[in-house]
């Protein structure tokens, strides 16, 4: 009692240190605030999407986007956060857009005509500074397009028809070789071949085996999709990308043998043919100096893949929604036999197939293969209100943005969508402006030419229980599936005797 009363400060002691500690923790709780701000200062954007979070949203967001698929990702993105939304890929500000004026506004200006990736990745595969798909070496990329535009379009196109409709009937008279045991047709490895062949006569014209070269495209096309986004640390372990490397180095030193070959046929010609093919165009720039050999294979390896590529898988879908429509294949046979007849389809038919048209590109619409195009802000710029910095990069989610504005029925295969002319702003198959795919205007005549030719000959159908969907989500298909999938094969029905081809 003696102590207690000589120390009065004895009883108040516990109020004071809870006092001080409260006192103390708002106090650093306020100091953490405040840096918490000035850290993400630079980061703060009007933009919607995931926060930043002193980087860790960032670093999920690359996460998802490498975990899922670029596809995948920013679908999910633009559900979540609206049409226009600010993700992070590498550390990298990137925007995923599927407004419809935005992606006007993109694809119609100059400063976006760069595209982004992995500059490890893309001089990987060789398309760094090299052929048209990603070349971002803008000077470059404009010495080359113009022999992309020629070789694609203008007087290419007459003789485009006969040559699909040859490779057609070829691939048709072996459909033994795409043939299962139990009689089902292999349709995608059918259309590869049957692209693969068009596309050799028409830019190469060089002798190849199809057979031999498909594998090969298919992985060089898996390890394009499988580097296009990895971080630089990646390309620092051997054991992860060596089968991406061998993927790779097949298919180029294949494309380099022909190239050499055809170098050889050309230096010993004593004439050359007067529509000179793409690769005798390329050729002839290299000796005068101006692009060089690497470019060059390049240039032919990029025009020989494109199509067995992405042109096959459309075809492909396009085929089981035939089958899965018969109203629709009714309306196409009707005006096959309308404008074209008995006779073999001609490059003067191709504009009065206007069903097979309006086919064609509702298929694009609601099953796309390309459904995303990749761009790169070259300059400070504002799209619909936003600000948007150089360097920015940029996914136009067309897949998406189809399915969202202007079309009666989105999200029905309907062919209803496109009784009436669509505004080129709403529907974007092909791209636009000065980086759009400068094959947009072959690949209609070649994939009526080819469905035509297949149509009047073959009915299709697809095996029990597998729909659209049900192959799309199983396989994977824009990414390259395996061919021995049961799921990929279908049934021809020869149109003359109805009975099953063997």
């Amino acid at each position: 009692m003696l102590l207690e009363k000589l120390n009065p400060m004895h009883y108040d002691i516990s109020h004071v240190v809870p006092e001080a500690s409260l006192t103390v923790t708002m106090s650093l709780l306020a100091i953490m605030g405040v840096l918490l701000l000035i850290w993400n200062h630079e980061e703060a954007s009007s933009i919607p999407g995931p926060g930043y979070c002193m980087g860790i949203g960032p670093l999920l967001s690359y996460c998802r986007f490498l975990w899922t698929g670029i596809g995948k990702a920013s679908n999910y993105y633009n559900s979540l956060y609206g049409e226009f939304v600010r993700v992070w890929i590498n550390g990298e500000e990137t925007l995923i857009i599927s407004k419809s004026s935005a992606t006007f506004h993109v694809m119609k200006h100059q400063h976006y005509t760069s595209r982004f990736g992995s500059k490890l990745g893309l001089h990987f595969i060789g398309m760094n500074e090299n052929g048209i798909i990603f070349n971002n070496n803008q000077s470059l990329w404009k010495e080359i397009r113009p022999f992309f535009n020629k070789a694609l379009s203008g007087p290419a196109l007459v003789y485009t028809t006969g040559v699909c409709i040859k490779s057609t009937k070829t691939y048709l008279n072996r459909l033994k070789e795409v043939t299962s045991e139990h009689g089902n047709v292999n349709v995608l490895k059918l259309m590869r071949l049957i692209m693969l062949n068009t596309s050799n006569n028409l830019f190469l014209r060089m002798p190849l085996d199809e057979t031999a070269i498909v594998p090969k495209i298919q992985k060089y096309f898996d390890a394009w999709q499988a580097l296009l986004l990895k971080p630089d640390i990646f390309f620092k372990i051997s054991w992860m990308y060596q089968k991406y490397e061998k993927s790779v180095k097949d298919l180029k030193e294949a494309l380099d043998k022909l190239m050499e070959k055809k170098r050889q046929i050309l230096l010993t010609a004593e004439k050359l043919e007067e529509d000179m093919d793409f690769a005798t165009e390329l050729i002839f720039a290299q000796n005068r100096g101006d692009l060089t050999e690497e470019n060059v294979n390049q240039c032919m390896l990029e025009m020989l893949i494109a199509a067995p590529d992405t042109m096959s898988v459309s075809l492909f879908f396009m085929l089981i929604l035939i089958a899965q429509h018969p109203r629709v294949e009714e309306e196409l046979m009707k005006e096959i036999h309308t404008v074209v007849g008995e006779r073999d389809v001609q490059s003067t038919d191709i504009p009065n197939l206007k069903a097979m048209e309006n086919f064609i590109y509702e298929s694009m619409r609601y099953q796309p293969v390309v459904d995303l195009v990749m761009r790169k802000a070259l300059e400070d710029d504002v799209i619909d209100g936003y600000y948007v910095k150089k360097g920015t990069n940029i996914i136009l989610n067309l897949g998406r943005m189809h399915r969202l504005e202007y079309f009666r029925k989105p999200n029905e295969f309907n062919l209803e969508n496109f009784e009436k002319t669509v505004p080129y702003r709403y529907f974007q198959p092909f791209g636009f402006g000065p980086r759009a795919c400068a094959g947009k205007y072959i690949a209609m005549v070649m994939m009526k030419a080819i469905l035509v030719t297949m149509l009047k000959r073959y009915r299709v159908q697809t095996m029990t229980g597998r729909s659209l969907e049900n192959i799309q989500n199983n396989n994977n298909l824009a990414v390259h599936p395996d061919e021995a999938q049961p799921s990929l094969e279908m049934v021809f029905l020869p149109r003359t005797t109805g009975k099953r081809e063997v």
